[in-house]
């Protein structure tokens, strides 16, 4: 069983990431990455890479091919201060989740490694 069916289907993905970019909007670390006023497009696509990784349909490969992480955020820049930032939020909304501890840890685990592997400024 995926988590995408543990879960529940997409809901659960979209109610994490709305739990997620309720932090980043007061961030003063992250807001400033993000270059629109509204944030529906970074929900959307954090939303279906989330649904797809974990099982759910291939709608976000579908419209905007492969996901290429490290490629679409190598115009920001992502030191220590923005990757704990971020897993910070993350976490948060993980836990805000309702998932099994063990599930939980997972999907903590998963996320902490995604966010070290964005760092493309180390030494900041």
């Amino acid at each position: 069983m995926t988590l995408y069916d543990l879960v529940g289907g997409e809901s659960w993905f979209r109610d994490l990431v709305d739990r997620f970019y309720v932090g980043v909007e007061a961030d003063p670390v992250l807001r400033p990455l993000y270059p629109d006023d509204d944030l529906s497009d970074a929900r959307d696509h954090l939303a279906g890479f989330l649904v797809q990784y974990w099982g759910g349909p291939t709608t976000y490969s579908d419209q905007r091919g492969h996901p290429r992480l490290r490629m679409r955020h190598v115009a920001f820049r992502i030191g220590t201060a923005e990757r704990d930032a971020w897993f910070a939020h993350m976490a948060a909304a993980v836990r805000g989740g309702g998932l099994a501890p063990e599930v939980e840890t997972e999907v903590l685990a998963y996320f902490e490694r995604a966010a070290d592997h964005l760092v493309n400024q180390p030494y900041d």
